[in-house]
């Protein structure tokens, strides 16, 4: 009697805890556990992968499992309710994966590594027994919005309430956090593991990352409205299953980068040309490591202190220099009358005047503005065909191209980021122009992060970062901002007021900040 008591209060306990915690518990079945390990071992084995190191069990994730996590995010990020108007398709991400790998292989019941979760969502699940796929778990993540009300805008003044009556609803909360746009989950076997106090054999551990990471106190999942009509500019307006999508998105697999392994050696062309600066660095380095950077990069700002360049009507893209900065221009008023000469439709060769073809897209009209170029392909031949008050001509000759898009303009909160709006994509991006509201000089770091110097981390705020690289002052205005690659670290300096932080081996990209003139 007294063992056959205890055994029931072990197990009203363990179920107790199963309420409070974000696992999922499963009585175990000899029969399906055995299914279940023969099933992730043969998979190992037949991935290459050694089924045992040291005592524990190896295994990468299925490409099955991956492809059910990945889907069913995406089913259930588009059709959350209310509405989401910003909510972004996710892909997934490789080296999300491999940091969800190491963690699972620690087989620790806790979030972590603690070094990770400052720039990383997770959510984690652990179960024994019979078999459940990782999507149990997923589908089980998102159940918790029956504990969860939506705050809707004229709630949050300015933070928005937890709206969370169950035990826990932030698993929910990060799986449909809007700008949570990568995933990459691992599944591991665990010999022995500690639950709640309880060692569990064989446990079944699920961890999925998520980046950028999302459940920032005060803040709502999504913006509600209408779904995709809130998207940032950088999707053009793409959307797919209420989610804002871009045609080009695919996950960032090991396997998509073989394919474009014939790429690469292209690359080369484009970092040729700062190859010479290298050899200056290691002559500062061993003195002055971290003034290094601001002397080489300082000397840029004077020179080019402006991303948009005013251009006359006759100036074609050949003539101006090349290189990011070098992408977008103020056309005057009145070019649509002049004699500047353009050939093709849509793409258009390099010796065709930058403001007619972009009166001939319509991306302006004869009052002139801002536009954005980009440099693309060499194309065989050039269409002509008259457009907006402008006859363009025909080439049958190979040129390079370009195209032409309109400068919107943004208006960003203090805590609107470049990773939010305009992340880097290749060949080049473009951001619209901003306009930074006063008052963000005073933000807290904890959500308006600046990192670096001169050049920023894009997890950075736009506004923040402009005040502290003095294109602005802390009653705000307009910037201009250029993505940028990704960066090996960023070095934290205190200007103007503020101090921005150090980081090293960070993900996204990075950008640049220049003054607009008046």
């Amino acid at each position: 009697m007294t063992h056959s008591a205890s055994s029931c209060l072990l197990f009203l306990s363990l179920l107790m805890r199963c309420v409070t915690d974000s696992s999922s518990l499963f009585l175990p079945d000899s029969k399906e556990l055995l299914r279940l390990l023969s099933r992730y071992e043969q998979e190992a084995d037949h991935s290459g992968v050694s089924s045992t190191a040291g005592n524990r069990t190896r295994r990468a994730i299925l490409w099955s499992d991956r492809e059910e996590i990945l889907q069913l995010h995406n089913k259930l990020r588009g059709s959350v309710y209310p509405t989401a108007s910003n909510m972004e398709y996710m892909v997934w991400d490789d080296e999300l994966e491999r940091s969800a790998t190491h963690w699972a292989e620690e087989c620790q019941w806790d979030h972590g590594p603690q070094d990770l979760l400052m720039s990383i969502g997770q959510n984690l699940a652990v179960h024994w027994g019979r078999y459940r796929s990782p999507a149990f778990h997923v589908q089980a993540w998102y159940d918790e919005v029956k504990d969860y009300t939506y705050p809707y805008p004229q709630e949050c003044n300015p933070w928005c309430p937890d709206r969370c009556s169950g035990p826990m609803c932030t698993h929910y909360t990060q799986l449909v956090w809007a700008t949570t746009s990568r995933v990459g989950c691992a599944v591991h076997v665990c010999p022995r593991m500690n639950v709640w106090g309880e060692t569990w054999e064989n446990a079944v551990y699920l961890v999925c990352n998520y980046s950028p990471k999302g459940n920032w106190i005060g803040e709502a999942p999504y913006q509600h409205g209408r779904p995709c009509s809130q998207c940032p500019p950088s999707f053009g307006g793409g959307c797919r299953d209420n989610l804002c999508y871009k045609d080009s998105q695919r996950s960032e697999t090991e396997d998509m980068n073989e394919v474009e392994k014939p790429q690469v050696p292209l690359s080369p062309r484009t970092t040729s040309k700062p190859s010479p600066r290298p050899p200056r660095k290691p002559a500062t380095k061993p003195s002055a490591p971290k003034t290094a950077t601001p002397r080489t990069s300082s000397p840029k700002t004077p020179n080019n202190p402006y991303l948009a360049h005013n251009i006359k009507c006759e100036t074609r893209l050949r003539d101006k220099c090349k290189g990011a900065t070098c992408n977008r221009h103020n056309c005057p008023a009145n070019c649509l009358n002049t004699k500047g000469k353009v050939w093709g439709t849509v793409s258009y060769d390099v010796q065709s005047s930058i403001c007619r073809a972009a009166i001939h897209s319509g991306v302006i009209d004869n009052n002139g503005g801002l536009v954005d170029v980009t440099r693309t392909d060499k194309l065989p031949f050039f269409v002509r065909s008259t457009k907006n008050g402008v006859e363009s001509l025909s080439k049958y000759k190979p040129g390079n191209s370009f195209t032409v898009v309109k400068v919107e303009e943004y208006n960003a909160d203090c805590y609107t980021t470049v990773r939010e709006i305009c992340p880097y994509r290749r060949p080049s991006s473009h951001c619209p122009r901003i306009i930074c509201p006063a008052s963000c000089k005073t933000q807290p770091s904890y959500w308006s992060p600046v990192v670096g110097n001169n050049i920023y981390a894009d997890s950075s705020s736009i506004c923040k970062s402009a005040i502290h690289a003095g294109v602005i002052k802390a009653d705000g205005g307009f910037v201009d901002v250029l993505p940028l690659e990704r960066r090996k670290s960023y070095a934290g300096v205190l200007k103007n007021g503020i101090q921005s932080e150090s980081q090293s081996n960070t993900d996204g990209g990075s950008f640049r900040m220049f003054a607009v003139k008046v």
